[in-house]
C-alpha cells in the first residue's frame, strides 16, 4: 500500500516538473519570438516590453508560471542598473559647460511635474498615490517597473502606463520635430561611441562584484530600490573617477534582464486587473499628454538661456524616449554631446529622487487620512513589497 502511494506521489510530483519545465519554455521561446520583430522595429527595451506583452497573454491563458523567483528579479536590476550606469559618461556632462546650473533645475521640474501628474493619476479609484507617482515619472521606466514592487507599489500598473508613456513620445517626436521645428536630416553629426571595451568575460566578472556590493551597500543605507539603484552609484562613481576600464554590459545579459523584468510584472496580471488598469488608462493618457507638452514648454526656457536652438532645447527635454531623442539629434545636426548630457541628467534625478518623494508622498496620503478602499484587482493587499532592508 505504501508504494502505491509512494508512486502515485512521485507521478505527481513529475507532472508537476513537468508542467513547471513547460510553462517557463513556452514564456521564455514566446517571448524571444517577439522580442526580435520589436528589436528590428526599433521599438525601446523591446525584450521588456515583450516578456510583458507575452506574461500577460499567458498569465490570462492559465499557461504562465507562478511567479517569477525574487533572487532573479533582484539579478535583473543588478544588471540594468550596471547598464544605465555605463552611459553615463565624464566629456558628455562636461559639454555642459556653465549650463549645467539651468539643465539640472529643468531636470527638478520635469520630476516636480511628473510627481503632480502621478498625485492626480492616484486619485483615480483603481490607482494608490504610490503607484500613480510611479507610473508618470517621466524617466527610467524600465528600472520604475523593476523597483515599483519593491517600494510597495504595483508594478503591473507602473509597466502598463510608463510603456504608454514612452510609447506615445517616441511616436509624437517624429512629427512634432518636423511640422514644428521643421527639423531636415543632415550628415553632419554623429552619435558619441565608446571604446576600448572590455573583454565579455572579464565585463561579466566585473559586473557580478557591482552588483553584489552595489546591493549590500544600498541596503545598508536602507536605499530605495537598493538591487537597482546601489549597483548604478557604483557604476556612475566607477565611470566619472575613470576606473571602469572600459566596462560594457553583454548586449544578451541586458536583454535577459529586461524580459526578467517584464516577466516579473506580466504574469501577475488577471483579468480584473485588466479591466482596472483599463479603466485608469484615459486618465493616464491625458496626463501623459500634459507632461509631454509641458515639458517642451520647458525645453524653450533651455533654449533661451543656454543659447541653444529651440529644437535642441525640446530634445534636451524630452520626457522619454532617450533613444529616439538620441535618433533624432543626430540625424538632424543638433549638439548631440549636449542633449545626452542633459538626457542623463533627467533619467539620474527621476531614477534616484523619485522613488523617496513617491514613497514620501504616499506616506503623507496615509497620515492625512485619504486612504481608500482600492479594488483589490488592481492593488492587492496580498501582494506583499519586498522589504529594502530584508
Amino acid at each position: 500500500m505504501n508504494s502505491v502511494v509512494v508512486s502515485q506521489l512521485k507521478i505527481v510530483g513529475a507532472k508537476r516538473i513537468l508542467g513547471f519545465v513547460i510553462r517557463w519554455a513556452l514564456l521564455v521561446v514566446v517571448t524571444v519570438a517577439v522580442t526580435v520583430p520589436l528589436t528590428l522595429l526599433g521599438v525601446p527595451s523591446a525584450a521588456l516590453f515583450a516578456a510583458l506583452l507575452v506574461g500577460i497573454v499567458l498569465a490570462l491563458l492559465g499557461r504562465a508560471p507562478s511567479g517569477v523567483p525574487r533572487r532573479a528579479g533582484l539579478a535583473a536590476q543588478g544588471v540594468l542598473g550596471v547598464y544605465i550606469g555605463t552611459m553615463v559618461h565624464r566629456d558628455a556632462l562636461d559639454a555642459l559647460g556653465g549650463d549645467w546650473a539651468i539643465v539640472l533645475a529643468v531636470a527638478v521640474a520635469t520630476l516636480a511635474l511628473s510627481i503632480l501628474a502621478g498625485a492626480l493619476l492616484g486619485l483615480h479609484r483603481d490607482v494608490t498615490p504610490l503607484t500613480g507617482a510611479l507610473a508618470l515619472v517621466a524617466g527610467g521606466a524600465s528600472g520604475l517597473v523593476a523597483i515599483a514592487r519593491e517600494l510597495g507599489g504595483d508594478d503591473r500598473v507602473v509597466a502598463v502606463v510608463q510603456y504608454l508613456r514612452v510609447a506615445l513620445i517616441t511616436a509624437s517626436m517624429p512629427v512634432v520635430v518636423t511640422l514644428v521645428y521643421h527639423a531636415a536630416k543632415t550628415e553632419h553629426a554623429a552619435a558619441p561611441t565608446q571604446g576600448g571595451a572590455l573583454p565579455w568575460y572579464v565585463s561579466v566578472g566585473l559586473l557580478a562584484v557591482i552588483v553584489l556590493l552595489g546591493t549590500a551597500a544600498g541596503r545598508l543605507v536602507r536605499l530605495p530600490g537598493a538591487g537597482l539603484l546601489g549597483p548604478m552609484a557604483v557604476t556612475i562613481v566607477l565611470e566619472l573617477t575613470g576606473t571602469s576600464f572600459g566596462l560594457a554590459v553583454p548586449v544578451a545579459l541586458v536583454q535577459v534582464g529586461y524580459a526578467v523584468i517584464g516577466w516579473q510584472a506580466g504574469v501577475s496580471f488577471t483579468r480584473d486587473s485588466i479591466r482596472a488598469i483599463g479603466r485608469a488608462l484615459p486618465a493616464a493618457l491625458g496626463l501623459i499628454v500634459f507632461l509631454n507638452v509641458a515639458c517642451a514648454g520647458l525645453g524653450v526656457l533651455l533654449a533661451h538661456v543656454a543659447g541653444i536652438s529651440p529644437l535642441e532645447g525640446y530634445l534636451s527635454t524630452s520626457p522619454g524616449g532617450i533613444y529616439a531623442v538620441l535618433a533624432t539629434a543626430v540625424e538632424t545636426g543638433s549638439n548631440v554631446t549636449f542633449i545626452v548630457a542633459a538626457q542623463v541628467v533627467r533619467v539620474l534625478l527621476m531614477l534616484f529622487a523619485a522613488p523617496l518623494l513617491a514613497r514620501g508622498f504616499a506616506s503623507l496620503s496615509a497620515r492625512l487620512g485619504r486612504r481608500r478602499a482600492y479594488r483589490r484587482e488592481s492593488t492587492s493587499a496580498s501582494r506583499e513589497p519586498i522589504r529594502v532592508a530584508d
